[in-house]
């Protein structure tokens, strides 16, 4: 069975007009069940992360901060949500869920949270709409435990993860993957394991290319042991903040891609949804949707 994370905690309520689109959240496990492509029973719901683990990868004094909801109000501007005690805890549900699901990928081959994928908080510092980095803290936990030596996170949303970057900068246990719009946020780029800067405007045939000629060097080179995959469907043509060109179809074979890499390597992989800012709700939730659709296809769930 497929397991996904998911808690009704990351439906944050935000203000009306937010660009936000915290709305698919709630959508899309009401549309993979109406769909069919996972039962109730594949979601589980995560607890509340505890500090000592988030301290893994990020600074005791930012999490303190955070947790004491006394971050500078520069910091708070950076993240780009209001600062509350209900923001916090789904950041901490958010991280659990994540780390829930690497145990549940280690079992199944695969493993998805809902939300998460808040690749832009780093060691010290939250931007970007993330306040903690749940698969950075995911890929720590793995590696402090002794459950993996070499982590390979693809992150493969339109925007860099610096944060994730930033955090294993120096490690010789977890690589970090970026392929992202040269010019987009964030504008100031930490340097990833291997960044692949894309330029406005490129198109699926073009994208899948580069995609896959870096996989096969870096599963050849790094031979990873765990992966955690960060999904976001930014890259569609239909974003607002995206500036690439990829159709349904082509983010639809990227993450066929991914999937069959791991599957067929016997990698577990844990599947964070990253970012989507499409103009349509619908456009967002059913991207979403169809990279769950393809690793039910992929494993044979």
């Amino acid at each position: 069975m497929l397991r996904i994370a998911h808690h009704p905690a990351y439906v944050h309520p935000l203000r009306e007009g937010h660009r936000f689109p915290m709305l698919k959240y709630e959508l899309i496990p009401l549309q993979l069940m109406r769909e069919g492509v996972v039962q109730a029973n594949s979601f589980f719901v995560p607890k509340l992360a505890m500090k000592e683990v988030i301290c893994l990868a990020h600074d005791g004094q930012y999490v303190q901060h955070l947790l004491d909801l006394s971050l500078d109000a520069k910091m708070v501007r950076r993240i780009g949500f209001p600062l509350s005690r209900s923001l916090v805890e789904r950041e901490l549900y958010l991280v659990d869920g994540t780390i829930q699901a690497c145990h549940y990928a280690m079992e199944n081959g695969v493993a998805f949270n809902t939300a998460g994928g808040t690749h832009h908080a780093g060691r010290d510092f939250g931007e970007g709409f993330c306040l903690l980095n749940d698969q950075a803290v995911g890929a720590a936990y793995l590696v402090e435990k002794g459950i993996a030596k070499r982590v390979l996170i693809i992150d493969l949303d339109v925007h860099q993860g610096n944060g994730t970057a930033h955090i294993f900068e120096d490690s010789s246990s977890v690589f970090t993957f970026s392929m992202h719009g040269d010019k987009n946020f964030p504008f100031i780029k930490e340097r990833s394991f291997l960044d692949v800067p894309l330029v406005d405007g490129i198109t699926d045939e073009v994208y899948l290319a580069l995609l896959k000629q870096h996989l096969d060097t870096l599963f050849a080179s790094i031979q990873p042991d765990f992966v955690f995959y960060q999904a976001g469907v930014d890259v569609l043509e239909t974003d607002k903040l995206g500036k690439l060109k990829l159709t349904a179809e082509g983010c639809s074979r990227r993450d066929e891609m991914v999937f069959r890499y791991c599957h067929e390597r016997s990698i577990p992989v844990q599947v964070s949804m990253g970012g989507g800012y499409s103009t349509h709700i619908k456009d967002i939730v059913n991207a979403h949707v169809e990279t769950y659709r393809i690793a039910v296809n992929v494993y044979g769930f």
